[in-house]
């Protein structure tokens, strides 16, 4: 039967849809069934390995826009977890972020261990940093590959403009050494010593505790982290020797400069390397780059998802 006209002559022949168009959008805005797929086969992956049921977690906040780690994370975190099967399974982590809040980082380690029936491993595909690196203080295990990379702790400070405005952030150290160094200067010149006190007079004395007490506290939670998990079998003062590098800003100079696995393994953290050509880590490293797309080329700041459930924000706020 020849193809039916409409009034104008054209052809009128049956036109078959395509999904292409939804898989193309899926596939750029990178949807979270684009991903499903990979958490099946890393699950596997690490299953064949360690012969035990796995479920494996994604938790990712943008270096890109301007996020930390924070207390809502937990929240989100413990809401996937919730959602996602878990029973008789070890939960893996896999964790990207700049870092944020400390006490944040401890309350999503204890939320792990919760449900992670006492334990949890991580697996550090690119960075992990600041709080991030607490996190992985708390874990059983960390996977990361020869380019992976764990940072130091010390907390860094909000330094403001006179309308108050954030320009940039300092770490802790600096700004207390600073401050002691005008400070002794005001008391030992002879002579004019307005210099001095202008600039001591930009710098609130309250301020400057606050600062040493958030110094302690990444110290303590540092320790504490360790001491309850994989250390457990160290003192408190050994652990504190042992993980000098990540907690004394002098053994690294710059709060961004990496720390690799061979490294974390003398501080005595239980790093397994995993070979960046294998399969697991072919893997991984896809869903990296997915994810970490997710959070620098689109509007969402942070992730949190299993193969099952996804949870993500936008920038500066929004829901999922």
């Amino acid at each position: 039967m020849p193809p039916k006209r409409d009034g104008k002559g054209a052809n009128q022949s049956p036109v078959k849809t395509s999904n292409t168009f939804r898989e193309l959008l899926a596939e750029t805005q990178q949807g979270h069934e684009i991903r499903q797929p990979l958490y099946e086969q890393i699950e596997r992956q690490l299953e064949s390995q360690m012969n035990v049921k796995v479920r494996v977690l994604a938790f990712f906040t943008s270096f890109f826009w301007p996020v930390i780690i924070q207390d809502s994370d937990a929240d989100m975190i413990e809401e996937v977890l919730r959602n996602t099967d878990i029973k008789g399974r070890e939960l893996f982590l896999i964790l990207n972020s700049p870092g944020g809040d400390g006490l944040a980082a401890e309350r999503i380690v204890n939320i792990f261990r919760t449900y992670g029936g006492g334990s949890f491993s991580v697996i550090v595909p690119k960075m992990a940093k600041s709080a991030a690196t607490m996190i992985c203080f708390g874990a059983k295990s960390i996977l990361m590959s020869l380019t992976s990379e764990l940072g130091p702790v010390d907390p860094q400070v909000p330094i403001q403009d006179d309308a108050g405005r954030v320009t940039h952030y300092q770490a802790a150290h600096e700004v207390i050494e600073a401050y002691d160094g005008l400070m002794r200067k005001a008391n030992t010149t002879r002579g004019r010593v307005e210099p001095y006190l202008q600039q001591l007079q930009r710098i609130d004395a309250r301020d400057i505790r606050r600062i040493i007490s958030a110094q302690k506290l990444a110290e303590n939670i540092t320790v504490k982290s360790l001491k309850s998990g994989y250390l457990s079998n160290l003192s408190e003062k050994e652990i504190r020797s042992k993980v000098k590098p990540f907690l004394d800003p002098q053994h690294t100079v710059s709060h961004g400069r990496p720390i690799y696995p061979e490294l974390a393994k003398r501080c005595g953290l239980n790093v397994n390397v995993i070979d960046k050509d294998s399969d697991l880590w072919r893997s991984v490293w896809s869903l990296y780059i997915r994810l970490n797309h997710l959070v620098s080329a689109t509007p969402v700041s942070r992730v949190v998802e299993s193969g099952s459930t996804e949870y993500m924000t936008q920038f500066p706020h929004g829901g999922a």
